[in-house]
């Protein structure tokens, strides 16, 4: 059998609501360990999952993936007494030794009171024998041997970074705007870290954009779900709609009002799938639909509040959380968007609301859009990686 020890992150701060973060928490986790034999405790701000060693892949995938935890570490346990505590710290320490490390330290934790030894005669006990191994350095050491008391002794040296955040489930639903491009993978990402679950739409224009184009898409939905636990994807058909646009539309218009209509169909999808918010990849300045007068008309088109958890990022702060999260390589691959295929040479930069108005009211386009959202198909991506394309295309809601 194998142990994992999980630190807890802000959910700790909460106050008399903690417990229902920690068992939000605890569920979530269960969930992604299904199928396997693994046991789940969370006590004193910490979490442990042990398992069977031929487990320990899926418990370290869902270790990496689970939100709410701010690091990890695959933890040997001993007894609560200094002598086992020097032969774990030991074994560790040659371990360690055998890869190279030249210096340490030890750090501990003594969170049960009752034990004898306060936490600087532990680490001072626990380094008598390494010493035979390696350099003490406390300022600046190859490895670090941390050593926390309590039920029992658990002794670790390599900690793996959390994804932070809290547990999913707990901030409500959005409604996510998913392209194929690098930024919405990373929106719905910082949205799910926070705590909300997410739904996902994504609009479709065959043949303009190709199946490869759509096939992207539902992998970036698979990566969201690894952190969402279930994610839906609305596939849109989007075609009819766009043609519309591009021959009722001013062209320095088209991009614009392609975002209007998108975001008429978020929010009838919006209404069903009893989403409280739509979210969306937008970035203030990086493109022209993004400067903030025509951020603004796309708002003004929202019956629901539009979050824009990148507005303030660059692009390579959007760049380093799409590899954190393993989204990027699929993001670039070269299969363009609906967005991309019909954009004007000199797009409208700064579009006022009342101009937008009369375009759309022009387009005529309210059953199009209706006809495009009762063909849609919906998609369940879940973490076990097997998605399931639903002919049911009531709100799913699950917890």
């Amino acid at each position: 059998m194998v142990t994992y020890l999980a630190k807890l992150g802000e959910l700790t701060l909460k106050g008399s609501n903690l417990h229902e973060f920690e068992h939000l928490l605890m569920r979530n986790t269960k969930k992604c360990l299904a199928g396997i034999d693994a046991k789940v405790i969370l006590h004193a701000g910490r979490m442990y999952i042990t398992c069977d060693e031929k487990d320990s892949e899926k418990a370290e995938f869902t270790l990496n993936h689970i939100l709410g935890i701010t690091g990890w570490a695959k933890a040997e346990t001993c007894e609560k007494t200094i002598e086992d505590i020097k032969k774990t710290v030991y074994m560790i320490a040659e371990r360690l030794a055998e890869k190279g490390c030249k210096t340490f330290k030890i750090q501990a934790k003594r969170a049960e009171k009752n034990f004898p030894m306060n936490s600087y005669e532990i680490c001072c006990e626990a380094a008598g024998d390494v010493e035979k191994l390696m350099k003490v350095d406390v300022h600046n050491p190859d490895c670090v041997i941390y050593v926390e008391v309590r039920e029992q002794v658990y002794v670790y040296s390599d900690e793996n970074v959390g994804c932070r955040g809290l547990p999913v489930g707990c901030s409500g639903k959005g409604l996510l705007l998913l392209s194929g491009g690098l930024d919405s993978p990373v929106a719905g990402y910082r949205m799910l870290r926070r705590g909300m679950k997410i739904e996902c739409v994504y609009y479709h224009s065959y043949p303009y954009t190709s199946e490869e184009a759509q096939k992207k898409v539902e992998d970036l939905a698979q990566k969201l779900a690894y952190y969402g636990i279930t994610v839906y994807l609305n596939v849109i058909p989007f075609t009819e709609v766009q043609m519309e646009i591009k021959k009722k539309a001013p062209e320095a218009w088209s991009t614009l009002m392609l975002r209007v209509c998108m975001m008429k169909v978020a929010n009838i999808l919006a209404a069903r799938c009893k989403a409280q918010c739509i979210i969306t990849g937008e970035s203030l300045g990086q493109v022209a639909s993004q400067t903030i007068e025509n951020m603004n008309v796309t708002e003004h088109f929202a019956e629901f509040p539009l979050l824009r958890p990148l507005c303030g990022l660059d692009k390579e702060e959007i760049i380093d959380t799409a590899n954190f999260i393993d989204t990027y390589e699929t993001s670039i691959l070269p299969y363009e968007d609906c967005c991309v295929l019909f954009s004007p040479k000199h797009p409208v930069l700064r579009g006022r609301i009342e101009d937008a108005e009369e375009i759309y009211k022009n387009l005529e386009v309210d059953e199009l859009i209706q006809k495009s959202f009762d063909d849609r198909k919906i998609i369940k991506f879940t973490f076990s990686g097997e998605p399931d394309v639903r002919t049911d295309k009531e709100d799913p809601n699950e917890a």
